[in-house]
């Protein structure tokens, strides 16, 4: 039997797939384009709103019949059991394949945010708390876990991760973010992605682009970012996922900038993306992105001119359903209404990647490759989840030493995250995300409660416990109680924050935005009156985004700030509570003194600082990059001296950095361009390296940063990105407000242009001693 060339693995795969796009018809090239959501809500009682609006009826025999692109959370919509999911997966997989006549199977696509968004399955730190690690190595690693569980149950595509970068922290999707600097998103983020792909699944990074940026943080709300703002801030993480990490997926944006929506976007999508990147992935929408160019954004008129306006932009694979891309775009093709060339473009992009996948292949089979028990949360996955979880925990303040507590004291712990699991979980955790529809499951995987673990990190100690109030109900009955048990302990652990939720069920998450950055419900008030007690108080937050504590300033024993440390974050908060935990964490988001009237990120031009000019000083109570530990670090021996360099030119810079205090603990260094006078106004200093430092009492170790003058580029007065030449500082700090060694460069020569092929990272050298 002779095998087709499409078939045949030994040809290259562009080869392979033009011929198979030569034998398919117009429906089977279009069913490629288009996943399903087998179990979907239709009722309107959906994860996502509009779900009901969106979703399409149709006959799966006959859908199957031409083929099918992808299919949508097989294990993310309801809880299944894993083993059992696999096998379901696996037969509608062959299902699939004998129903086409080209025997294709389709691309199972889930999210995976913070883990895999699936029941029984390891619920990891939120990418916020990522950010605070300042560890991309250990990312990584957690990133090549989860791509093994999702590949172990026969899925090929994750959601993840999301690049864009905080711009309000009101916005309530602040918890997916990793922080509010484009170079700490892109190395996390990056690191993420090389972990999710090096075990065979294809990371998709969201939202491109410019999703964060929306207009007074409300979710979907046109973004006003600028041209600057835009190439400067938004776009480099998403360019060195892909060019350093290798992702092989973009999500489009819900979003529109000036107008155009980025579903429907040639400049991003094509010219941007594909042919000034080198991007030859796949573009997927994001959930009904294709249907809201109609009924949301009303660019287009019809699902046809909708359908048009996608894949002419670039956009390859509506997801999550069918409704756009199916009959409606084959009758628009029929009627010489859509070029049909578009349809071929997307198709061929989708079936390379598919090939790429094995999907392709005779040998193909749907079945996992090992017979072995599913466990999607193993001991090694929880080992990982509390290594992340301890490493972002970040404590804001100390000044008096109150933390670690006395192993035998008096404790009152008060608040509604104290004694609540899903006070560790963010918004896209399948119990935050998928169980609240789901009341009769249990959560599935083990989360202690933080009232649990201090219990367990202090036995001798007495521990009392009351809620005093909800999360964001007004009620204040409680504080009665809980000012009592407060004034009978030696002090207060306040464990105070927010409950993830999607559009206005909860605190924080996707679609859940705020006014303003009080603590919600009347959590404050309870603060207030646990603080007029005179008993010392450890405030604990456990939260989705910063807020506000200036009024609270110096008024506290001590303030430890986690963000949805996941499922292991009880026994990890409990850590650096009893001092088992050093903290090492460090603000991927500024804090902010005032709740209202400043959202604030800590890369502004001069205006944006405090100044004579305006009453209102928008200067950060916690700086971003800060964080404290219950050890000394002295750094030495700073090399850095004054000197000139072209515009294309390097510069290394370095610095000892000693343990002096009595245990382990780990710094970490970072690096802060500040360009004093340049074209266009800058940021007063930004990011651009960093290194943490893992030191055992009494070592040090030497780091040297090896500067290349493409890390100063931006983007000048006629859109182009260039180094200029002039002064410069490079300034290594404790965080972006505590620079403790500053090196003066001055870059000579002609101002040079530069592009995709620019350095996007400073690399660091470790030398210990």
């Amino acid at each position: 039997m002779t095998t087709a060339p499409w078939r045949d693995p030994a040809l290259p795969a562009t080869v392979r797939v033009d011929d198979l796009l030569s034998r398919m018809t117009l429906e089977e090239k279009t069913a490629q384009l288009y996943g399903v959501w087998v179990g979907a809500a239709t009722d309107g009682d959906g994860v996502a709103p509009h779900q009901h609006d969106m979703n399409a009826d149709y006959d799966w025999n006959e859908l199957i019949a031409r083929g099918l692109g992808q299919l949508t959370r097989s294990f993310g919509t309801a809880p299944v059991d894993p083993a059992v999911g696999a096998r379901a997966l696996a037969l509608a997989q062959r299902r699939i394949a004998a129903a086409g006549r080209f025997g294709i199977p389709a691309v199972a696509h889930e999210e995976c945010l913070a883990g895999f968004t699936a029941w029984r399955a390891t619920a990891y730190p939120v990418p916020l708390a990522w950010g605070a690690s300042f560890d991309p190595p250990l990312v990584e690693e957690m990133g090549r876990a989860i791509g093994r569980d999702l590949r172990a149950v026969g899925v090929h595509q994750g959601l993840a991760p999301v690049l864009d970068v905080v711009r309000d922290p009101r916005w309530g999707r602040v918890e997916e973010t990793i922080g509010e600097d484009p170079y700490l998103v892109g190395t996390v983020g990056t690191a993420y992605v090389r972990g999710l792909e090096s075990a065979g699944v294809v990371a998709t990074l969201k939202h491109f682009a410019g999703y964060a940026s929306s207009a007074g943080a409300r979710n979907l709300a046109p973004v006003r970012a600028g041209t600057r703002e835009f190439a400067d801030v938004t776009l480099p993480p998403f360019e060195m996922a892909l060019r350093e990490g290798g992702a092989r997926s973009v999500m489009a944006a819900y979003t529109e900038r000036d107008g155009v929506p980025a579903s429907a976007d040639p400049e991003l999508l094509t010219r941007l993306l594909r042919e000034e990147w080198g991007f030859t992935g796949t573009v997927v929408a994001d959930y009904f992105g294709i249907g809201f160019l109609q009924t949301l954004h009303r660019v287009a008129g019809t699902p046809a001119e909708a359908a048009h306006l996608a894949l002419a932009a670039g956009i390859d694979v509506e997801l999550p359903t069918v409704k756009y891309y199916g009959e409606a775009l084959v009758a628009a093709v029929r009627a010489g209404e859509l070029p049909e060339e578009l349809v071929d473009r997307a198709a061929h992009r989708v079936l390379l990647q598919k090939c790429e996948l094995g999907l392709l292949d005779e040998d193909w089979r749907p079945e996992p490759a090992t017979a072995a028990p599913v466990d999607l949360d193993p001991p090694a996955n929880r080992a990982l989840a509390r290594r992340l979880a301890e490493e972002s925990v970040v404590l804001l303040d100390n000044p008096d030493g109150l933390l670690p507590l006395a192993p035998d004291t008096r404790v009152a712990v008060v608040g509604p995250r104290a004694a609540d699991a899903l006070a560790m979980l963010g918004c896209y955790s399948f119990p935050s995300h998928v169980l609240t529809h789901h009341p009769e499951a249990d959560l599935g995987i083990e989360i202690p409660t933080l009232l649990e673990s201090l219990r367990a990190e202090l036995p001798d100690a007495k521990v009392t416990f009351t809620e005093g109030c909800g999360v964001s109900d007004p009620d204040p009955s409680g504080f009665t109680e809980a000012i009592a048990r407060t004034s009978e302990a030696d002090l207060c652990v306040a464990v105070l924050g927010d409950r993830a939720g999607l559009f206005g069920r909860g605190t924080s998450g996707e679609g859940c935005d705020v006014a303003d950055l009080n603590l919600p419900g009347v959590q404050g008030e309870l603060l207030d009156a646990l603080v007029a007690t005179g008993v010392p108080v450890v405030l604990v937050l456990l939260t989705g985004r910063p807020y506000a504590l200036g009024r609270w300033h110096g008024r506290l024993g001590a303030v430890v700030q986690a963000f949805f440390p996941g499922e292991e974050g009880g026994p990890a908060v409990a850590g650096v509570l009893s001092g088992r935990v050093n903290p090492s964490g460090r603000l991927p988001v500024s804090v902010p003194h005032l709740p209202g009237g400043q959202p604030w990120t800590y890369l502004q031009p001069p205006l944006g600082l405090a100044g004579e000019v305006s009453n209102l000083d928008p200067t950060p109570l916690y700086p971003f990059g800060h964080g404290r530990s219950y050890t000394e670090f002295v750094w030495e021996d700073f090399t850095g001296p004054d000197a000139e360099i072209g515009t294309d030119g390097s510069y290394d810079l370095s610095v000892t950095v000693r343990n002096t205090g009595g245990r382990a603990g780990a710094e970490v260094v970072q690096l802060y361009l500040h360009d004093p006078v340049a074209s266009v106004t800058r940021p007063d200093v930004r990011l651009i390296g960093y290194q943490r430092l893992e030191l055992t009492a009494g070592e040090s170790a030497r780091v040297t940063f090896r500067f290349h003058a493409d890390l100063s580029a931006f983007t000048d007065r006629a859109g182009r990105r260039v180094v200029e030449p002039g002064a410069l500082e490079l300034r290594l700090g404790a965080s972006s407000a505590d620079a403790r060694e500053v090196a003066r460069l001055r870059l000579t020569g002609p101002v040079r242009e530069v592009g995709a092929g620019r350095r996007l990272r400073c690399e660091a050298d470790v030398l210990r001693d």
